[in-house]
């Protein structure tokens, strides 16, 4: 069963489940997955869109129930449903929702601007101490799905779920959020910065992008900086980097701002011409657009106002 029906298919799928796979082996989510099951306890997993494997398995604070039903592929094809539907509700926003055996789950989406790279999860956890009846009726799920075991092996960790109240699972998930802000920030500088397998010619033509990015800066003057037509260049350049020039140029100047932006003495309308863009309507545009919010509340977050 492959989960997450928003995805793009082909080469659209294959690079984003490579985006996906650099920010989760950066050291910036390493740390981050570390700190996060040391201090609530529970797994965190950072999976593409389309995905066949359940997001906590085998991982660190797998609860022991969940990782003693998924021997049973029907068990798992169970799970991963529950993962596909609660990954379809949050495409734009934190999702929670039930599993058939009573645990909540979440998934918070990562965006790179206005396209769905994947999703932060977290979950196998009980709003509540669990009960003999949540047992029984979880235990009956499990029998359903010809899960043979100790009864007294599967009360026990059933039992071992955590437990986590309302008001510090809102907290959680609002942690989440805030890395998922980060981590569209680093995946957006990986997707700049990927230079592997590309042609030399590409890897020429960004560096033109880079060097000349603050001037009125056309398509076909950087087809011409690399000799180039400008049709096949367009092409060539959208093929190898997933994106056409427009959306590269805006994406290495909007990443100029984020830093001009730490300065609080200069004006956006400065930093939006500082940076190559001729109107700041145009800019605050294309910045909400890729990161989802204005400059000016980007800014306030970041210095604390």
């Amino acid at each position: 069963m492959a989960m997450g029906g928003n995805s793009g298919n082909g080469s659209g799928g294959n690079n984003n489940r490579a985006l996906i796979k650099a920010i989760s082996d950066s050291k910036v989510y390493q740390e981050y997955e570390r700190a996060f099951n040391v201090l609530t306890g529970l797994p965190v997993s950072l999976q593409p869109l389309e995905t066949w494997q359940l997001p906590h398995h085998g991982k660190r604070n797998e609860n022991p129930f969940c990782a003693l039903v998924s021997q049973k592929s029907r068990a798992c094809a169970a799970c991963l449903q529950v993962w596909e539907q609660l990954c379809e509700k949050a495409v734009n926003e934190p999702k929670t929702i039930s599993c058939p055996a009573g645990l909540l789950d979440t998934a918070v989406p990562v965006r790179l601007g206005d396209r769905l790279i994947g999703y932060l999860q977290t979950g196998q956890l009980l709003g509540s101490k669990p009960t003999s009846r949540q047992f029984e009726k979880a235990a009956k799920l499990v029998a359903g799905w010809g899960v043979e075991m100790d009864r007294g092996e599967l009360k026990k960790a059933f039992y071992a779920t955590k437990v986590i109240n309302a008001k510090q699972h809102e907290s959680i998930v609002r942690l989440l959020v805030i890395f998922a802000q980060h981590l569209a920030m680093l995946g957006n500088q990986i997707f700049i910065q990927q230079k592997n397998t590309e042609p030399p010619i590409i890897k020429r033509a960004k560096e033109y992008i880079y060097e000349h990015h603050t001037e009125e800066l056309s398509l076909a003057r950087a087809a011409k900086a690399v000799n180039m037509s400008t049709f096949y260049f367009c092409k060539m350049f959208k093929k190898v980097t997933g994106i056409n020039f427009t959306d590269y140029l805006s994406r290495v100047r909007i990443e100029k701002a984020k830093n001009l932006l730490l300065n609080p003495n200069l004006r956006v309308s400065e930093i939006a011409f500082e940076v190559g863009f001729q109107s700041l309507t145009h800019f605050n545009r294309v910045f909400k657009k890729l990161l989802g919010q204005s400059p000016t509340e980007y800014r306030a977050q970041l210095l604390g106002h």
